[in-house]
């Protein structure tokens, strides 16, 4: 499982957030997508890399602008996360 985070500047409203997690849902294959307006960022897990430029023009044809990008791994934390190994 990969943790994309992405800066996201323009949003102003949960309207905001849901038109960017609907873009990114749309465009890429994603386990989970959440934006924050206060935080100024999307957060996406997904089980292979997105790809930065395509996620880029994703976004900015919604009307708002990517400000960072990073990828890491990640792992389920938590209770479970033992038995999902």
């Amino acid at each position: 499982m990969i943790k994309t985070t992405v800066g996201v500047d323009g949003m102003q409203c949960g309207m905001c957030e849901a038109h960017v997690n609907d873009a990114v849902r749309k465009g890429f294959a994603v386990s989970k997508v959440s934006s924050s307006r206060t935080k100024r960022q999307t957060v996406i897990l997904s089980e292979q890399p997105i790809d930065e430029q395509a996620l880029r023009t994703a976004i900015a044809q919604t009307g708002y602008t990517v400000t960072s990008f990073a990828s890491e791994p990640y792992e389920k934390k938590g209770l479970f996360a033992a038995f999902h190994r």
